[in-house]
Order: structure tokens, then sequence, then C-alpha cells
């Protein structure tokens, strides 16, 4: 009997192993054992990720969780990613989700076509900014900041991300992202959120320095945002 699918996508990632970028990235993901982190960097698990996500047998591979290795989750967060039907890449997707133990992760996977479906997505979205788990929380913020920002805007939207209580680092930079992306795509729905100081202390000082590091927010909105710190 030869190896299976897990054994040889494990293989693959071990030859690709980069010791150095292991150590550095290891320190960004403090959630994560550093013994679990293979080292391979993301355009290489990408393209790994490409190249098995064709392989007939993949469906064992996503089937194998938890994964050992972070490294393997990147590779399972990429596959998913390449999913065209909605109906099975959002299935894979919340199986995926409760695995998920790091911001990394998390911010990488993006499925392309839950960009066509953002009408459906939003009640997946509403359960899992609701949910117990930090990740899954991270995950449904971070889609509602890159699908509903432009086209599908809509002001309730930033409503459900000011709604979000935690005590979770992981979450309300999340949510301060969200914010800071908000101010620059959806400036007048926004800014009452920070004028009104309907956000805890933390995540509302967080969004306003990242909206001023942000090139798409203009000088003069900066200037107004700074004397709103708290």
């Amino acid at each position: 009997m030869g190896e299976g699918i897990g054994e040889k996508i494990q293989a693959e990632l071990w030859e690709l192993q980069d010791e150095g970028y292991r150590d550095f990235h290891a320190r960004l993901i403090p959630t994560v054992p550093p013994e679990a982190i293979i080292g391979v960097r993301t355009p290489q698990v990408r393209r790994l990720a490409k190249k098995w996500a064709k392989d007939p047998q993949i469906g064992e591979f996503l089937a194998q969780l938890p994964h050992t290795y972070y490294d393997e989750n990147n590779v399972h967060a990429f596959v998913v990613e390449q999913f065209r039907d909605y109906g099975e890449c959002l299935e894979q997707t919340e199986r995926f989700l409760p695995y998920i133990d790091n911001w990394a992760t998390c911010d990488m996977m993006a499925p392309k076509v839950f960009a066509r479906h953002t009408e459906e997505l939003l009640e997946p979205v509403r359960r899992w900014i609701v949910s117990a788990d930090t990740y899954t929380v991270r995950f449904g913020a971070g889609m509602l900041m890159r699908f509903y920002l432009d086209e599908a805007f809509r002001p309730e939207y930033p409503e459900w991300v000011a709604g979000i209580v935690s005590q979770e680092y992981y979450i309300n930079m999340m949510r301060a992202w969200y914010f800071a992306t908000a101010l620059a795509k959806q400036y007048n729905a926004t800014v009452p959120f920070l004028e009104e100081k309907r956000l805890d202390a933390w995540t509302h000082n967080k969004a306003i320095q990242k909206a001023c590091e942000s090139n798409r927010v203009t000088a003069e909105r900066k200037l107004y945002l700074r004397g709103l710190k708290v």
C-alpha cells in the first residue's frame, strides 16, 4: 500500500522548508507552537495547494482534521479557496473553521466564489461572528471587510462588527482593521461609530491608528480622526 495524500503533501512541505523563515514566522504567530511550523513560504504553499487541489484524493486530505502542522492548515485553506461551487466551498469552509488556531491561516483564506454569492453568504457570516471560537469570529468579520465594503455595502454591516463583544486580541484587531478599511471606503457611514464612541476604547483607537496609516484616507480626514482618539 502506497503513501496516502496527507503523507505526500507533508513530505513536499518538508522539502520546501526554510528554517530562517520558520524562525521569523514563528514569532508572528505566538498561538502556534514553534514545533508545529515547518516553515514554507506562502507563495510556495499556494503553488502546492494549486497542484494538489486537482488530485482526485484531495477530499481525503481535507477530511484529515486536525492536521499536524501549521503549513498543512495553510495548504488546506488554499485548497478550499479553489472550490468553484458555492455550496461545496461553504461546506468545506465550515468544516475547517473550528480547526484554525492562528490569525495568519484565518486571514489567508478568502474563497473567490464567495464574492459572487454575497447575499447567500450573509447568513453564515452572521453565525460566524457570534461563534464562541476566536478565529471563526475573526473570519466572519474578515469576510465583511473583504466582500461588503464596496457595492455590497449596507449601513447595518458596521453595526454587526461594532456589536461583537470580546476581550480577544485577535478578534478586536480584526474589528479595528475592519473599521479602518471602512473609513477608507465608506467614510460617511463609518465615522459616526467613532464620533459616538460606539466601540471599546482599544478598538476605537486602533481603528483610528490604522486609518491614519492608510494612503486611502485623506490628510484632512486623518487630522479629524486623530482628534477623535480616546
